[in-house]
């Protein structure tokens, strides 16, 4: 999955040309940096690669959230339909803009049910952000129908979904705003970074000063920069910058592998006739950057996570064994809002609202599922050796289950 398993020499001549002139800011200093200007470098590499109009980056994913968030007019009391099963960063940006996250169940996408999202929509609800996890997507033509029949927007993340396409459209890009995530186990890698992708030209404008203090950029130099609005400090560095511009000339490559390694994994698995897998839209196109996949019940679930976690073999479940990051069942920290900073009443009301909530449709999901990370790195010794590892333990598993009954 992620880029930096291949780092490079391209990676390192990219930094060293940073590194050489000393320049590690992405704005002004326009003599010593001797030309080099890898921010906006990537910057294009990005609208040319992903097909965008505009892109800001920023010095994280999270970052990239907050940022649509506000240049989309998201604040204070705004509703924000979401899914159960996410990323923590996707509801501490709707939290940091004083917006009121209101999360929904989830289908075998893995992402929003477009049912549920309707279900949630009231007079406050502002947007729809769909969350690609594990390398696909949402029904977006669904989400994007509730939207324009209701006048909502629609934010994509699609952090953990680099490379993916719905309809030929890359990810990220068919929403009003789209975010990616270049931290160091993502596809592309900056080792921190993120991107706001847009076709609007005054959502990117306001993108830009947004993370930077609220500077204009249209001075000549940064002293005479004009503030139009408040902005704070989302820079990207030139340094960081300098490894995602080497990473995301390779990116073709990545995912070529991703794919190769996908489709290997995926053939043992496939002998195992009581294992589905996850469902990816109809003219959508998996990065392949996980393998997803659902057993038939809780308990054979179980015991399988639990002998692959016993003998070391890779797999991840994100109901019980895995950390609290990733979904509603464990983020005790959001449901009792433990905030350093005071809260609105309205954003309090709302996670109470999440704690009392049952989500019986995303646990009968999640409690089935178990989600693979695909290394671009693994041999086809090591692939058969993992496959045929993953499909005894299971078959091991459904043996003894069918013995009980």
């Amino acid at each position: 999955m992620p880029g930096f398993e291949l780092f490079g020499e391209e990676e390192r001549k990219e930094v060293n040309d940073v590194m050489e002139t000393g320049i590690l800011m992405r704005y002004g200093f326009d003599g010593p940096r001797k030309g080099h200007w890898k921010a906006k470098e990537l910057e294009e590499a990005i609208n040319k690669t992903f097909g965008s109009r505009y892109a800001q980056l920023t010095s994280s994913g999270t970052a990239a959230l907050t940022t649509a968030m506000a240049a989309l007019g998201i604040g204070f009391g705004d509703e924000i339909i979401m899914p159960a099963f996410t990323f923590v960063a996707s509801f501490e940006a709707v939290m940091s803009v004083g917006a009121v996250p209101v999360l929904v169940d989830i289908d075998e996408t893995l992402t929003l049910d477009p049912a549920a999202v309707r279900a949630a929509i009231t007079p406050k609800t502002k947007c729809v952000m769909p969350v690609h996890m594990c390398g696909s997507m949402a029904n977006l033509d669904a989400l994007q129908a509730i939207c324009d029949e209701h006048n909502l927007i629609l934010l994509e993340d699609a952090c953990q979904s680099i490379g993916a396409t719905y309809k030929g459209k890359s990810l990220g890009t068919i929403g009003a705003a789209g975010t990616f995530s270049f931290d160091f186990v993502k596809t592309i890698t900056c080792a921190e970074g993120g991107v706001v992708m847009t076709n609007s030209e005054d959502v990117y404008t306001k993108c830009d000063g947004y993370t930077d203090h609220g500077h204009d950029h249209k001075g000549a130099d940064r002293g005479a920069d004009l503030h139009p609005f408040l902005g704070y400090n989302y820079r990207i560095s030139e340094l960081h910058a300098a490894v995602g511009l080497a990473q995301i000339r390779k990116l073709d490559t990545f995912l070529t592998l991703q794919k190769k390694n996908y489709r290997a994994l995926r053939s043992y698995l496939e002998q195992v006739p009581e294992i589905t897998f996850r469902k990816v839209p109809e003219g959508g196109e998996d990065s392949c950057s996980f393998i997803s996949w659902f057993l038939p019940t809780e308990e054979i679930t179980k015991d399988v996570v639990a002998e692959l976690k016993e003998q070391g073999i890779l797999a991840g479940n994100f109901y019980w064994f895995v950390n609290n990051w990733h979904y509603v069942r464990k983020w005790d920290h959001l449901k009792d809002a433990k905030a350093l900073h005071n809260l609105s009443s309205k954003q309090r009301n709302a996670l109470q609202k999440i704690k009392e909530a049952k989500f019986e449709a995303s646990d009968a999901i999640m409690c089935r599922c178990i989600s693979t990370a695909i290394s671009l790195v693994w041999s086809e010794d090591q692939i058969k050796e993992k496959g045929e590892k993953l499909v005894a333990v299971i078959k091991n598993v459904l043996a003894r289950q069918t013995q009980k009954a």
